[in-house]
C-alpha cells in the first residue's frame, strides 16, 4: 500500500471525536486515496501546540474549545511554529460573533460540529492543496446576522475581566490602567452592547463568543 501523502494531528477533548476523525482520515478512499497518516493526538490545547512543534503535520483538525488553551490561542501557535500546516476548526459554538472571529482569524476550513462529517471529508482535499471553505451553514449564519458590535482591543481586555469576576481596581492593575480608564471601558461596552448592568453584559458575551469562557488575556 503506498505511503500516504499528508500527515495530520488531530486536536479535541472527546476521545470518541477522535476516534471517529482518525477512521476517516486513515481509511483510503475516504478523504484521500490514500488515506491521510495521524501522527498524533491531542486532548488539551497545550498537548496540540506540542504536537504541531514536533511534526510539522499537513493537516491540524482542531476543536475550538478544549481545556488549557482555547482553539485561537492553539491557531496562533500554530502557526507561528508550523506555518505550512493547514488548520481546521470544528466548533460546537454557534454565535455569529465567535464564527466572525473565527473566519477573520484565516483559519483554512471552519465546520460545524451539529453537522455530520461529509462536507468536511469533501473539503478537506480542496483545503491541503491550498483552497479555503467554510462551511454553508456558517456562511449562511454570518450573511443573516446583523452587524457585530465594533470592540476596540482594551475594550475586549476589558471585558473578559469583568467575566473573570475582577472589580475595576483589579481590572486597572491587570492592565496597567486607572481605575477612570476601566469605568470609562465599562460604559462604552454597555453602550455599544445595548446592555444595562454588569450581568447582562457578561450574558451577552458569553452568548455571543465575544470572549473565551475558559479565561485569559
Amino acid at each position: 500500500m503506498p505511503e500516504p501523502r499528508f500527515h495530520a494531528v488531530i486536536a479535541d477533548d472527546h476521545a470518541i471525536v477522535r476516534a471517529g476523525l482518525r477512521t476517516a482520515l486513515e481509511t483510503p478512499g475516504m478523504v484521500e486515496t490514500d488515506g491521510i497518516a495521524v501522527v498524533d493526538e491531542a486532548a488539551d490545547g497545550l498537548q496540540a501546540i506540542s504536537a504541531v512543534r514536533q511534526h510539522r503535520p499537513h493537516l491540524l483538525l482542531l476543536d475550538v474549545q478544549m481545556p488549557h488553551a482555547g482553539g485561537l490561542e492553539v491557531l496562533l501557535e500554530a502557526r507561528r511554529w508550523s506555518p505550512d500546516t493547514k488548520i481546521v476548526i470544528l466548533t460546537g459554538v454557534m454565535s455569529v460573533g465567535k464564527i466572525s472571529e473565527l473566519v477573520s482569524s484565516g483559519v483554512d476550513g471552519l465546520f460545524s460540529k451539529g453537522e455530520d462529517n461529509t462536507e468536511l471529508y469533501r473539503q478537506l482535499p480542496n483545503i491541503l492543496r491550498g483552497r479555503r471553505h467554510i462551511a454553508a451553514s456558517l456562511v449562511a449564519m454570518l450573511e443573516d446576522a446583523p452587524d457585530a458590535p465594533d470592540l476596540t482591543a482594551r475594550e475586549r481586555q476589558t471585558l473578559n475581566l469583568i467575566v473573570a469576576g475582577q472589580s475595576n481596581k483589579e481590572i486597572a492593575e491587570t492592565l496597567g490602567i486607572s481605575a477612570k480608564t476601566v469605568d470609562r471601558h465599562r460604559t462604552s461596552l454597555m453602550q455599544k452592547l445595548d446592555v444595562h448592568s454588569v450581568a447582562q453584559l457578561i450574558a451577552y458575551a458569553l452568548r455571543e463568543g465575544l470572549i473565551d469562557p475558559a479565561g485569559g488575556l
